[in-house]
């Protein structure tokens, strides 16, 4: 395994390659699992990669922040197959390299390199997270002392090295994250190394400034949602279930964050009637927002090679980035990933009010709507696929339907032309496609033209009922968007949740728990 550097068209390449074949990165950054780390097991380890593995990951990305994974971290992730990245553990902050502190790190280093540097999963040793950027930004006066500067070169770009030359010489060594190779040039550079995208969410863009980016390699970008409400429920009492009590607000560490959902929200979603319907209307943001992000970038593999979502995993119930919470519930954004992440994965470049302009006062008079489709490949082998798309009414109903055939090839993106569709009605159209191979459906989406806040759902009267211990039917009666289904106790594992469905019927395979007490909704009931 290396990390392949190659100057291109775009700038400087940067990706994984295994055993010759270069790999698009899909996976999540990994924070410890608990905040009092004797809970942590191996058998708990094991069914969180096992969660990742099972949404199509194949890395992991160990944030500097933690500490360094035990062993069963690594013989696990050596037979899932998931490449690791691996931080050095500096994260967020400066040191001053004292003669003490230097061989106590040292030793941690060899200490470390030792004992992990044999595995088949280590895919490079990254040196710290965020500290080169930052520095090199001086944000919020990080550099307070000139020799600070000179100990951090002396860590990072000499100490480090220098054991990774005696004690591990094969790995790769990337000085910190994001980079572009180090000594402070350019450390966030888009068209080199690794980079960290916050303008969706931190810096409040929309998450249409996702598609302006092509990033060589995303190692770091997220958006926050909720916790289950039954993972609230375990630490607070009713009268707390508000996103803005003292005790919702102590569970959010993002200082005013729940406010910064409430501003994404009203872009994109009705006002939620109830807690509950809020909890579940702030995972869809954050599904919606990986989603676009990853998409794009996995239309335009070969020039990005890495998206990696911050972050898999929580270490206490809270609103956070996390895509599975604390007590271990699938958030909206896993269930994407997996469709998402697939290897086959059918995607969609829409035109419409959001990719143009947002504010429905200075909508323009002729507004583009047009899509195109992609079929994004991390098979090793060509696949023949059928792709089929048609332009529908909120009620479901087809206006129009297309089909084509396509070879895609392995480890490629293959794009179909783009499709212009003036006439199709803004508020009460989408667009629903699939892709097929030999008959089955592997992938499949739709896609709006407008933010559904705006879109003229028709109540689609979701029905779902348990087929014996392992299996749900779920019939729709109009198209539903972001159909969520649960059990009593939110203790269930479908095959698929949180899908987009026309009218008819979708069968699922309960993979975990029991189908009693089942509740269902949508978009639509996001009101």
């Amino acid at each position: 395994m290396r990390v392949v550097r190659e100057k291109d068209q775009w700038g400087e390449s940067f990706c994984h390659e295994v055993n010759g074949v270069r790999i698009f990165a899909m996976g999540a950054d990994y924070i410890p699992e608990d905040n009092i780390l004797p809970r942590v097991t191996p058998e708990r380890t094991r069914d969180l990669l096992l969660q990742a593995k099972n949404a199509h990951f194949n890395c992991i990305r160990v944030w500097g922040g933690g500490h360094y994974p035990a062993d069963a971290f690594w013989d696990i992730c050596d037979e899932l197959g998931l490449i690791v990245w691996e931080d050095f553990m500096f994260a967020c902050g400066v040191y001053d390299l004292t003669e003490e502190f230097e061989a106590n790190i040292r030793a941690e280093f060899i200490d470390n390199v030792k004992r992990i540097r044999h595995h088949a999963s280590l895919g490079l040793w990254c040196g710290n997270n965020e500290i080169e950027q930052f520095l090199a930004e001086n944000d919020a006066a990080w550099c307070l002392k000139p020799s600070q500067l000179s100990d951090y070169f002396k860590m990072y770009e000499y100490i480090i090295p220098k054991v990774l030359k005696e004690y591990d010489p094969q790995t790769f060594y990337w000085p910190a994250s994001p980079s572009s190779g180090g000594s402070f040039d350019c450390p966030n550079d888009e068209n080199r190394g690794d980079v960290h995208y916050w303008d969706v969410w931190h810096g409040n863009k929309p998450i249409t400034e996702f598609r302006k980016f092509f990033f060589r390699y995303l190692s770091e970008f997220g958006f926050q949602s909720f916790p289950a409400l039954k993972t609230v429920e375990t630490f607070t009492l009713p009268e707390d279930r508000n996103i803005f009590s003292y005790v919702m607000e102590k569970h959010q560490r993002n200082q005013s964050a729940n406010g910064k959902i409430m501003n994404y929200m009203e872009q994109t979603f009705l006002y939620p009637n109830d807690f509950d319907t809020l909890l579940y209307a702030s995972q869809l943001l954050q599904a919606e927002a990986m989603r676009y992000g990853v998409e794009h970038f996995r239309r335009n593999r070969g020039r990005c090679m890495g998206t990696i979502i911050w972050q898999l995993n929580d270490c206490w119930p809270v609103a956070s980035w996390a895509m599975i919470d604390y007590e271990g519930r699938w958030k909206a954004v896993q269930y994407y990933a997996k469709r998402f992440f697939a290897p086959l994965m059918i995607s969609c470049e829409e035109e419409g009010i959001l990719s143009q302009n947002t504010n429905v006062n200075a909508e323009p008079f002729e507004l583009k709507k047009s899509i195109r489709l992609c079929v994004s490949s991390e098979s090793m082998q060509d696949h023949q696929v059928t792709v089929r798309w048609q332009l529908r009414e909120a009620s479901g109903q087809v206006k129009e339907a297309h089909e084509e055939e396509l070879c895609v090839k392995a480890l490629s993106s293959e794009w179909l032309e783009r499709v212009p569709l003036q006439y199709a009605q803004t508020r009460r159209d989408y667009v629903s496609y699939e892709l097929l191979e030999n008959g089955e459906i592997v992938s499949a989406g739709s896609v709006l033209f407008c933010a559904p806040k705006h879109f003229q759902f028709e109540n689609p009267h979701l029905k779902v009922e348990a087929v014996g211990s392992d299996e749900i039917l779920v019939t729709a009666d109009a198209y539903a968007k972001s159909v969520e289904i649960l059990n009593g106790n939110d203790t269930m594992l479908l095959s698929d949740n949180y899908f987009d469905m026309n009218p008819g019927t979708k069968r699922l395979k309960v993979l975990k728990g029991v189908p009693e007490g089942l509740k269902v909704r949508s978009v639509f009931d996001i009101r």
